[in-house]
């Protein structure tokens, strides 16, 4: 109840809204945290623009990504006659030879799609970007929050359908480390040091890929009595103890693939002559 003796209002932080809205807590600092809490959003905003500028070169180099028997993961299904034509590789021939734009640039949509949307991803382009909020405990810089509500981070729902996107591409690249055991004839018994790039690729691929949380949600997350469903169970507690190392084998698996095209790029460009174990 007033009694008109109540002392002036003296919040320093002008009238908006965010966190520096009047209501919130009356902390003048933007925080007060004194360890190098920008270091790890640096670090991880460095990590994404160098993924970024390496795939963009070479998703419109549309050269140098077949080396037999190994097609560079950012190209694989082969889809235009360019794969062909320009690399003496496999070819589906989906486009015909009017398709002169790097198949690349379609193939890619998908797993940076599953990627762009991943949980994990929002988390780290969210703080490094965006500055949403930048760290723990830190004030971000925007005055309202609607969250993904809106657009465009409304499109974030997407995401538990890109993950089925992502397993084709990943029973593709699967495909293409079974072939890497081929040689440059197709005759099968080869293993050269790409057949082990393209192996550790598919493996953290796929670890990547099931550990997601919509891969969590779509096998128990939908299950009232787990007694009922001992496999699927199992499944999920399997996924569940993936699921807790996803931030690590997303970028484990973001290295391995750019890995893997570089090295196809290597082969290709005749810079390396591929090791053979037999």
């Amino acid at each position: 109840m007033a009694t008109g003796t109540e002392p002036p209002d003296t919040d320093p932080r002008p009238p908006g809204g965010g966190v520096r809205s009047p209501g919130r807590a009356a902390i003048a600092a933007r925080h007060l945290r004194t360890d190098r809490w920008w270091l790890a959003p640096a670090v991880t905003a460095a990590g994404l623009l160098a993924f970024v500028a390496y795939s963009t070169w070479r998703a419109f180099a549309n050269a140098d990504y077949y080396a037999a028997p190994y097609v560079s993961p950012f190209y694989s299904p082969c889809l235009a006659e360019n794969c062909r034509t320009m690399q003496g590789g496999p070819n589906a021939d989906l486009f015909g030879s009017w398709w002169a734009i790097s198949p690349a640039i379609i193939i890619l949509i998908f797993p940076l799609g599953f990627r762009l949307t991943c949980y994990y991803y929002r988390k780290a382009y969210y703080r490094s970007f965006w500055a949403s909020p930048p760290a723990c405990a830190v004030a971000e810089p925007h005055r309202t929050y609607t969250g993904e509500s809106r657009l465009p981070l409304i499109l974030q729902n997407v995401h538990r359908y890109f993950f089925y996107a992502a397993l084709l591409v990943a029973g593709v690249l699967t495909y293409d480390t079974v072939l890497s055991f081929r040689d440059e004839h197709h005759a099968w018994g080869h293993m050269g040091l790409g057949t082990v790039v393209f192996l550790v690729n598919i493996v953290l691929i796929w670890s990547y890929t099931l550990s997601c949380h919509s891969c969590r949600h779509i096998v128990g997350g939908r299950l009232r009595h787990f007694s009922r469903h001992p496999v699927r169970y199992r499944m999920w507690q399997f996924i569940g103890r993936m699921n807790a190392h996803h931030m690590l084998l997303a970028w484990a698996s973001l290295v391995s693939v750019a890995l893997a095209d570089f090295y196809v790029y290597l082969l290709a460009s005749g810079v390396l002559d591929d090791p053979r174990f037999f």
